[in-house]
């Protein structure tokens, strides 16, 4: 897969996850426009006073367009793209500009965008001349065809150089969105909420049904902006806060009004892909060793920094973390040198790890991973969550904040202690003889850290334990090097069909000296 330069292009993969003065003229020509149109009050207060009122009633889906909009295939909607000059905010001191997305294809619906300044809100109105249309979309929408709105936003900020705009964030299809810190190419994705994943009956899909994006101060750095979301189960009032950097940021606030009865909620969920790596190398005739967006979900609980290193099942996985008042969790990519993909186009290197912080005590509840069997890179096959503890009935509320962090290296990602470096995978027995398929060796690397340069190997111990099998060896070994580590083989028998639990970290006494290794074995 390969993720265009700026201009952007939105990607294959990107629209199937879902099934100040203005300098431009065509800008002016907008706030020209709006003069005319009724200016509302606006308030976060009175964004979760309407989520709460929407509550009461029932849910309305939201109307399809047709055609010609429907009639746009995936190569059409390639070819529609926002034109640059057409940004909203735009100005000589201006820190953010706002792109619209054309609406079409898959997304063959629309949601209002409205500008708030100094308490008041107006809607933003978008035009086909705010597009340009190359090839066969030119044919599928005619010249000068009213545009009923727009599918959604991004926005533009001085990321990586002062003197360009690149994309900061996305909002597209759902409730879905993605970031990027400094250097990163689109990967993974979050949402405003999930609703019944992968629980029995059907999932349901909360969407942002509206956006308030406050005009940004060009002094302040950040910007603001509100949405709200809406389910057959759910309505919400959510307020966010952008700081892009280094690692972008995201304050996260949301208030939850219950529709009806939710068997499972699911708060800050990412949705990412992984496909194989060494240690799950699967069917695939690859000349890469690497395709994921992310390779582990790392946790953080109280003093442990679990790593659980992501695959790619035979059949639907599901991992769950129980906790009491969560440190950082999120999905990362920590393989960061282009000869650990070799994708010259997809870079995945450069992918963001998103680390979840959470910004009030959210007492008991469950991290819960799952992995869906994949055969394509196209397919989003990792989705991860928070599950407070308790039930949501019709008429309950649920209200909750959040620090999203995106980027290389983002705070969480990677503990004090050694890190673990690698996990590789095999079938067990002896090199040189015939495979022992019934078996399945686990090397770990772990390297830094408290670790430091061993004064002997019988001080450093590794510390075991697997749940649905049985540990058939288990060796642990320093290897000489300029980046000296240790390396912990693990081979492990299972029956036909068990899903084998595995966790390891190394120990000096009672001090813990790593992150603990954590897996899951699902043995065809």
């Amino acid at each position: 897969m390969t993720m265009p330069d700026r201009p952007f292009v939105l990607s294959r993969r990107m629209l199937l996850r879902i099934g100040g003065s203005v300098i431009a003229a065509a800008a002016a020509g907008r706030v020209t426009a709006q003069a005319a149109i009724t200016v509302e009050p606006f308030s976060f207060d009175r964004l979760i006073e309407r989520a709460r009122n929407a509550a009461q009633a029932e849910y309305q889906p939201p109307e399809a367009l047709g055609a010609p909009f429907s009639d746009l295939d995936y190569d059409d909607y390639r070819n529609i793209q926002f034109r640059p000059e057409n940004a909203v905010w735009q100005a000589e001191e201006a820190e953010f500009v706002l792109h619209a997305y054309h609406p079409g294809w898959l997304f063959d619906g629309t949601v209002p965008l409205f500008e708030v300044e100094d308490g008041r809100a107006r809607p933003i109105k978008f035009t086909a001349a705010d597009f340009n249309y190359y090839g066969s979309a030119r044919d599928t929408i005619p010249e000068g065809a009213a545009l009923p709105g727009v599918a959604g936003f991004r926005l533009n900020a001085p990321l990586n150089s002062a003197d360009r705009f690149d994309e900061v964030v996305s909002f597209l299809g759902a409730s879905y969105f993605r970031a990027l810190g400094q250097g990163n190419r689109y990967g993974l994705s979050a949402r405003g909420l999930a609703v019944n994943t992968a629980v029995s009956g059907e999932e349901e899909f909360p969407r942002f049904s509206a956006f308030w994006l406050e005009r940004p101060d060009p002094a302040s750095g950040e910007v603001t902006f509100y949405a709200m979301l809406e389910s057959q189960s759910v309505t919400g009032a959510y307020r966010f806060v952008l700081r892009p950097g280094e690692t972008t940021t995201m304050d996260v606030e949301l208030h939850l009004f219950f529709r009806q009865d939710v068997r499972q909620l699911g708060i800050a969920p990412l949705t990412s892909m992984f496909l194989f790596g060494p240690n799950d190398g699967g069917p695939f005739d690859d000349y890469r060793t690497r395709v994921h967006d992310s390779e582990a979900l790392v946790l953080n609980l109280g003093e442990s920094t679990l790593v659980r290193v992501l695959a790619n099942p035979p059949r639907l996985a599901n991992s769950y973390f129980g906790a009491q008042s969560p440190g950082p969790f999120g999905l990362v990519q920590r393989h960061r040198d282009f000869d650990d993909y070799l994708d010259a186009g997809a870079h995945y290197e450069a992918r963001p790890s998103l680390m979840v912080e959470p910004l009030n005590d959210w007492g008991a509840g469950t991290v819960r991973l799952i992995e869906i069997p994949s055969d394509l890179e196209a397919n989003d096959n990792i989705v991860a969550f928070w599950i407070p503890e308790g039930n949501f009935a019709a008429g309950d509320t649920y209200q909750t904040s959040y620090r999203l962090h995106w980027g290389m290296t983002p705070p969480g990602a990677r503990s004090e202690r050694a890190r673990i470096l690698r996990t590789l995978g095999g079938f067990g027995g002896v090199a040189g003889v015939e495979p022992r398929r019934d078996r399945r060796k686990f090397v770990i690397d772990f390297q830094g850290g408290m670790l430091g340069e061993p004064q002997g190997e019988s001080e450093v111990e590794a510390r075991v334990s697997v749940a649905n099998g049985t540990l058939e060896e288990q060796v642990l070994q320093y290897v000489e090097g300029p980046d000296g580590l240790w390396r912990l083989v693990l081979e492990v028998r299972a029956e036909a069909g068990a899903v084998t639990e595995l966790k390891a970290d190394l120990v000096a006494g009672d001090r813990t000296l790593s992150e603990t290794w954590v897996y899951q074995w699902m043995r065809d």
